[in-house]
């Protein structure tokens, strides 16, 4: 069983629609439809926004579906003059942008309990994830740290923050959470973000006007991968 999550209706409604022998279970306010999808076990969910919102999901799939690795999908918003709108950005590990405990000495991003900045993500999933997305895409294909945070990030000043604290090639709002939960239930997963958007100030005309196609692009990578996870 391979678990599948989203934040917004765009970056699941493909997966849905060509799932087979589908039934669906209603948990917490969120669907989640399981079937086959190129005829692997698979469970797919559409989130919501945010960190708490996805930590919900992704802790219930795990404990309800057992999955063997989950991936969240969706858009990002790009950082660097390399990253550009279309590109597909998979985690080397995930940070959580918004965790500060500085004030009491700690590093910052560090989670607490864990006693790390960066989770990193599976290293196998990774790797065929990579490999799969140069040989559809070609050009256009990142591996780096995806930072999480609860917050929209529109701002050039914030953006040139993240990236030098953290060293990050997107921004969203779901991946850190979603790891965190993988990571202490020692659940493989990977984040696949397509760039939706450059996070900076023209980011909310530029999210609205490519998330659409960015969100099928992932949709397309993830049925290309299934069969080898």
């Amino acid at each position: 069983m391979i678990g599948i999550i989203g934040a917004m209706s765009v970056e699941v409604e493909n997966l849905i629609a060509v799932m087979t022998d589908k039934s669906t279970q209603t948990i917490s306010e969120v669907v989640y439809y399981s079937g086959k999808i190129e005829n692997i076990d698979c469970v797919v969910a559409k989130c919501g926004v945010g960190k708490v919102a996805s930590a919900i999901c992704a802790q219930t799939m795990i404990l309800n579906y057992h999955p063997g690795a989950v991936i969240n999908v969706g858009v990002a918003g790009g950082i660097g003059e390399n990253i550009h709108i279309g590109d597909i950005v998979v985690s080397s590990g995930l940070v959580q942008h918004d965790m500060d405990t500085t004030a009491i000495g700690d590093e910052k991003g560090l989670i607490s309990g864990l006693n790390i900045v960066i989770v990193p993500a599976s290293s196998r999933l990774v790797d065929l994830v990579v490999s799969t997305a140069k040989q559809i895409y070609g050009q256009g294909v990142h591996v780096g740290v995806i930072a999480t945070g609860d917050q929209f990030i529109s701002s050039g000043d914030r953006l040139k923050e993240i990236a030098r604290e953290f060293g990050a090639s997107a921004c969203e709002m779901e991946g850190g959470s979603i790891a965190q939960v993988c990571y202490i239930n020692h659940v493989d997963f990977v984040v696949i973000r397509a760039i939706s958007d450059n996070a900076n100030e023209a980011a909310n005309i530029d999210f609205a006007a490519f998330a659409i196609s960015s969100a099928h692009k992932t949709a397309e990578l993830i049925m290309k991968i299934l069969p080898s996870i």
